[in-house]
């Protein structure tokens, strides 16, 4: 049994339809589809002017007259939020939203959903820079800075 979107006079899948082309065919899935559209609109205009690291865990979870809901995971991210809540709504206004206050909710559910990215691929040390390391810590005297470029040799060789 097929569990992909429906056309809208059978019970096959809608051939040639775009993944949420199904769910904008009637009036009900329409509106959720547009709510869903405008709440990303409002996270992507968040992340303009919040953190990086603070962003990527604001979800905003519902618009209701002047009033925006976002959703963070923990307290610290909440506390933090609420100090750039003037900020962000300021933003929002300035864009054309009609924001005049930014409610923050804990849904500690948010951290499990989540997935940290890591900022940067670090790549590993070539054989050139490894043998410039080694060549620095055979002329060095022994001691603190010796030691730790002989733990990186050692991390970086095995």
């Amino acid at each position: 049994m097929s569990r992909g979107p429906r056309s809208a006079h059978g019970g096959t899948p809608a051939s040639g339809a775009l993944p949420l082309d199904w769910i904008a065919a009637d009036q009900r899935g329409a509106g959720i589809l547009d709510v869903a559209r405008h709440l990303m609109a409002a996270e992507a205009l968040l992340a303009q002017v919040l953190p990086p690291g603070l962003a990527r865990y604001c979800k905003a979870a519902l618009i209701d007259r002047q009033r925006l809901t976002i959703s963070v995971p923990s307290p610290a991210h909440a506390a933090r939020l609420r100090q750039l809540a003037p900020t962000a709504a300021a933003h929002l206004r300035a864009a054309g939203w009609p924001v005049e206050d930014i409610v923050v909710r804990i849904d500690a559910g948010l951290a499990r959903l989540t997935t940290k990215q890591p900022l940067r691929q670090a790549e590993g040390l070539g054989e050139h820079a490894l043998d410039s390391f080694e060549a620095l810590r055979r002329s060095l005297r022994p001691g603190p800075l010796a030691d730790a470029i002989g733990r990186l040799l050692r991390h970086h060789r095995q």
